[in-house]
């Protein structure tokens, strides 16, 4: 007998970030790189948002109170919540190192395996890696 049902497809992951202030991440994320939001409910306090550029999406979730523990230093090549595959990351990374509300952790470089990458820490403490491919 033949299963008629369509095979699974997977089309995307997108990483969930607990933060305690959505409003303040959402302007950190528009300011520096260019997210809409999408928010539940619509005004503030929000409980919920998806943030998209580009077909890449960041959902944020809402804990009062709440704070990341810092990992990154904890492993070799740190510890990374999100890998961001970017076109003109040099430019990016130009933009972002001089913000003064940006925290880098890694500056930009060319890696043995071809990738370009810089590393920052969104005002949540999510490391954010973002890396352009040879």
């Amino acid at each position: 007998m033949s299963d008629e049902r369509s095979p699974t497809k997977f089309h995307s992951a997108i990483p969930v970030f607990l933060v305690s202030d959505i409003a303040s991440t959402i302007e950190w994320y528009q300011t520096y790189l260019g997210f809409e939001a999408h928010t539940f409910p619509e005004t503030p306090p929000f409980a919920f948002c998806v943030l998209v550029k580009d077909g890449v999406e960041i959902m944020l979730q809402r804990l009062a109170g709440y704070e990341k523990p810092n990992e990154f230093g904890k492993r070799l090549g740190g510890v990374w919540d999100a890998y961001l595959r970017t076109q003109g990351v040099v430019g990016l990374y130009g933009a972002m190192s001089n913000a003064s509300d940006v925290k880098v952790l890694e500056p930009l470089k060319k890696h043995w395996y071809g990738d370009t990458e810089f590393v920052v820490e969104d005002p949540n403490g999510y490391v954010l890696v973002f890396g352009e491919q040879v």
